[in-house]
């Protein structure tokens, strides 16, 4: 006769083992997926795929969500993928970002214009400051019609730098403390430098004088932070834009969806909708 307490506590390691168990095969599972759906972008297209895109963990740290952005561990990565590439072999950099490090972001963009082959950002989202100078080095922007790059000013702190400016501006020198004259100081540098970077990096696709237009427009506070910048208003500011985005992105991009939370705040049947035509009946 089976002892019931012993069949439970049995039963009981059984699911504790599987609950531990399932999330590593899911992970695994998904990034097999992953890989190979990166396999078949870069046989489709003769090139080495990148993606570098950023999702709120599903983990958490005392609660809060654990967000991320671009780090010195992210260029770190992207260089060494760049360092083994064939030089003359096209580079598909998936974007999807709210920006980071301006060194990091930095350090990516210029090893991508260093590269002698063909470089190209695909924006399926968003790719926002430190993301937008990335896109910016690139050969060809392609991104979806909704999709949005941003302003690259500076943020000191929690703070615009051209606010910080504007702000000493309005006030006699007499009357700003220290502290706020120093932040003034380091804001000014901020803008001159990532404008210089900006003009660098566009050096080859338009005339000086037109990529200084671009940065002054881009770094000098001319918009907040995180306005949104449309293939359109890129295409107005002289940015050469295309909206033929591949099927095989949004694929890679479902892929890279977060943990579902316990009440999905969207939902829909996902499958292509075609145009039906009306029936006798009224329905469609």
């Amino acid at each position: 006769m089976v002892d019931i307490g012993t069949l439970i506590f049995q039963i009981f390691w059984m699911i504790f083992i599987f609950s531990l168990i399932t999330p590593f095969l899911k992970n695994s599972a998904l990034k097999s997926a992953r890989e190979a759906l990166i396999r078949e972008i870069e046989k489709k297209r003769n090139s080495r795929v990148i993606t570098l895109i950023h999702r709120t963990e599903s983990i958490s740290f005392l609660g809060f969500p654990v967000r991320r952005y671009i780090d010195i561990e992210d260029s770190e990565e992207i260089l060494r993928a760049i360092k083994l590439t064939p030089s003359d072999m096209p580079i598909d950099l998936i974007l999807h970002t709210p920006g980071g490090l301006v060194l990091a972001a930095e350090q990516i963009a210029r090893a991508l214009k260093m590269h002698k082959g063909k470089v190209t950002v695909f924006v399926p989202h968003y790719a926002m400051s430190g993301g937008t100078l990335i896109a910016l080095a690139a050969d060809e922007i392609i991104m979806d019609e909704n999709a949005v790059l941003g302003p690259l000013d500076p943020q000191i702190g929690n703070m615009p730098a051209p606010s910080i400016l504007a702000a000493v501006k309005k006030k006699d020198v007499n009357e700003v403390d220290d502290q706020t004259l120093i932040l003034a100081d380091i804001a000014e540098k901020a803008i001159r430098q990532v404008k210089e970077f900006v003009v660098e990096i566009l050096s080859d696709k338009v005339s000086k004088e037109k990529a200084e237009k671009i940065a002054d427009k881009l770094c000098s506070g001319y918009w907040t932070h995180d306005y949104p910048l449309n293939y359109e208003k890129l295409r107005e500011m002289g940015i050469q834009v295309k909206t033929d985005m591949p099927q095989e992105i949004y694929d890679l991009m479902d892929l890279y969806k977060q943990a579902e939370p316990k009440r999905p705040s969207v939902n829909y049947i996902p499958a292509p909708y075609y145009n039906r035509k009306e029936t006798g009946n009224g329905n469609r």
